[in-house]
Formats: structure tokens, sequence, C-alpha cells
């Protein structure tokens, strides 16, 4: 949709005429000191709560105070399963097949156990391409790899740089950096989703350039899952690695997700650090068996998982699996780009979106510069009731989010800045 109109009443007609404006009820919206509800588009850095989630943690308290250990085996939801139970519907959002993914850790502690398997450094091909501007945790989590296998952590970090006075990265400089390097470069790691800059990158073209170069590739789809549709079966990447406390509102610090294409599923020969997790689900309460790895990505796990956490998972998967991300993505599509029609309004001497234009190249993220401003505009925007995020130097990221934003909410928050900056 492209023909949007200035105007309260547009935004309420938009929101009357929204098919999932009814899933906004089913989260907990933070309120301000009054009551008030709070405009709130920082779903990229925390989602909210869904109202199921107490619940849904309540079952498993229930469950281990009535039953104790046998909760593993007869809690409502068994324990021992439960991973299992998240599977199919996380699959669903990253567009992978179940064998594909697991939940299990966190986010970069999922990095560093995808790269014991898929960064294999020889003398001659050690180097890692990253992005200049990655989110830090995977640019202190590769330059520690570096130094773990006895390389130097500069010179063995390839940068994938904007070029000068631009902010968004170019393929053909990717293609240059391996024309150049390929044969030196073990792996190519990205984030899907860049966080500072909202692109959304390629990631089958990625994948394809660095295979040519005989270089595994892995993508960080923190800012990508729940986000974007990320098809990461059809990319062809190595390995993937996400949270779920962002766009999968988990709750904060909640474990992370991880994708290893199938082609991998049953080699037994990969490189990887175990636990009893990982062993064959048949003879795993045997304890003395030779370790029997599972296959797929369920044979990266170690530790049996934990349940309150996951509880929280299940809870929020629930809700995408009932929408589809087929649909969150379309309704995604409209709210972010009439939240830009709206900004453009400003005028462009005001503001400036760094992040693409094209939708295909994006998700709900909208990364804003504000001229001549600096982080004095954030805090009143924060006083006037807007909850968004400031990142170093000048950007201010806002994130409606299809689950629970409006298109309302998103045309409060540029009438406040508009009257910030007036």
């Amino acid at each position: 949709m492209s023909n949007y109109k200035t105007g309260l009443e547009f935004a309420k007609e938009l929101d009357q005429n929204d098919p999932l404006s009814s899933y906004r009820e089913q989260f907990h919206i933070p309120k301000d000191k009054q009551g008030n509800e709070l405009i709130y588009l920082c779903g990229n850095s925390l989602g909210l709560q869904p109202k199921s989630t107490k619940n849904y943690i309540n079952q498993e308290l229930e469950d281990w105070a009535n039953l104790g250990v046998e909760g593993h085996t007869d809690a409502k939801n068994p324990w021992l399963p439960y991973h299992e139970f998240l599977t199919e519907s996380m699959a669903n959002v990253v567009g992978a097949k179940p064998i594909e993914v697991v939940v299990m850790n966190t986010l970069t502690a999922n990095l560093h156990f995808m790269m014991v398997s898929f960064y294999k450094p020889t003398a001659k091909r050690y180097k890692i391409v990253i992005e200049a501007d990655a989110f830090p945790s995977d640019k202190y989590a590769v330059e520690s790899q570096l130094r773990h296998h006895g390389y130097d952590d500069k010179e063995g970090l390839l940068l994938w740089k904007a070029r000068e006075g631009e902010e968004l990265l170019r393929y053909e400089d990717l293609e240059a950096i391996l024309n150049a390097h390929g044969d030196e470069v073990a792996l190519v790691m990205i984030g899907g989703v860049n966080y500072y800059t909202g692109q959304f990158f390629d990631l089958k073209r990625i994948t394809k350039l660095g295979h040519h170069h005989g270089c595994m590739v892995g993508f960080d789809c923190a800012h990508g899952a729940g986000n974007v549709g990320l098809n990461l079966h059809d990319s062809g990447a190595d390995f993937a690695v996400w949270c779920t406390y962002k766009y999968l509102n988990s709750g904060p610090g909640s474990l992370g997700g991880c994708f290893v294409h199938e082609r991998h599923a049953h080699d037994k020969t990969l490189n990887r650090f175990t636990g009893w997790w990982s062993h064959n689900k048949e003879t795993r309460f045997k304890m003395r068996d030779e370790f029997d790895v599972i296959p797929g990505a369920e044979g990266w796990q170690l530790s049996n998982p934990p349940i309150l956490s996951m509880a929280a998972i299940k809870a929020s998967l629930d809700i995408f699996e009932e929408v589809g991300i087929k649909k969150l993505n379309e309704k995604s599509r409209n709210l972010t780009a009439y939240f830009e029609f709206l900004l453009k309004q400003l005028g462009e001497d005001v503001i400036r979106i760094i992040t693409p234009e094209n939708p295909d190249e994006r998700g709900c993220q909208l990364s804003i510069q504000v001229k001549t401003a600096d982080r004095k505009l954030y805090d009143k925007l924060t006083q006037a009731g807007v909850i968004s995020d400031w990142r170093e130097p000048d950007v201010i990221r806002c994130a409606p989010i299809p689950l629970y934003n409006s298109y309302q909410d998103v045309y409060e928050m540029v009438e406040k800045l508009k009257n910030i900056l007036n």
C-alpha cells in the first residue's frame, strides 16, 4: 500500500482494517506513572511480554512443586523432550526444516559453538569476514576465536565496510574482498539484519559468494528471527544463530536458537564441543555408553534445557504459529511503510532515514538520524512517552512490531517528534 494520508483519522482507519489488530490485546503494554500506555517501539531490543507467558511458566512451577523430579516424564508438558515442543514452530519462523533447528544456550555462546564446528582455520586459510559495524558481541566473539587458534585478531579479521559518506553496505565491496582474499578466508560471518542501520542482507547471495570461494558461511540473525522472512534452508548457509528476546518476545536473556543446514545433519566427523544432551536419546541415560551424536541441529546441545525459559518461548511461539510469519511480514511492511511516509513529512532537511527504502532490504526497524540533534532529543522523546532506542553517535532506532504496535502508535510517535523539533 502506498496511498497513505496524514492525520489521526487515517491512522485509526488503518487500525480498523488491520486483520492482526486484536493481537495487541494479548500483550502487556508498559504504562507511565499516570497509567497511560507508552508508545513502545523497542521490540528490536526487548519484545513485550505476552499475557499468556505467566500461565505457561506457572504450569511448569506447579508441576515442579507437585511432581518434583517426576516432572521430567509426568509434567503436563514433560521436561525431558521439552525443547522438541518448540522445534517445529521455530523452524517455521526462520524458514528451516525441523532437523535443522534447535533452541539452546544463548546467542553468543551458540555463535562460539558453531565456530568450533564451522571455523576450521589452516595455515593458509584462516581469516574471517564480518561487517565493519557488526554488533559488538559478534566482533568480540570472532576476534577471540582468531586468538584462540593462535592468529592475530586484527590481521585475521577482514571488515566489509560502507563507503565513505554511506551507511549501507554494497555487495560489490564484499565481492571485492573475496576476490582479493578468498583463498585466505575460512569463514564469512555476517549479521542477517544489521543492528544499527536495519539493513537486511540477501543471505542466499552472500552464501553463494562465500561458498564459491570455498568459505564456510554463517549468520547472526538476532535482528532477523521473527522480523523478516529468513528462509534459512533455502539460503544454503552452513549455520545461523539468533536470540529470542527481541522479536520473539521470550523475556530478558532468554535462550537462543541455532540452525545447522541439513547437509551437515549426519556428518559425525565435524568437530564439536559435546555434552550429554547431544547424545542418542535412546541410550542417553545408560550413562556409560560411548558418545553417539544425535543427527541434525540437536546434536549441538550440551545440557538439559532450562524449562522456565523454554516455557516463555513456547508462549510466544504459539502466537507466531497462530498468526503465521507470512501475515506478520505483510503487516510489518505496511506498518513500516506508513511510518516512513509520516517521517518523510518532517522534511529531509530535518531527518534522514538510514535504513534501506526497499522493503525487501529491511525489516520493521527504521534508523533515524535527526540533523543538528543529539541525545537530548531522544531523552525528550522518552519523557514524552515514546520508548525507542538511542545508538551512538546519532541514531534513534524505532521498530513498530506487527504483533502489538498499531498504526496509531506510529502516528503519535511522529507527532510527538514533530512537537519536540518545533
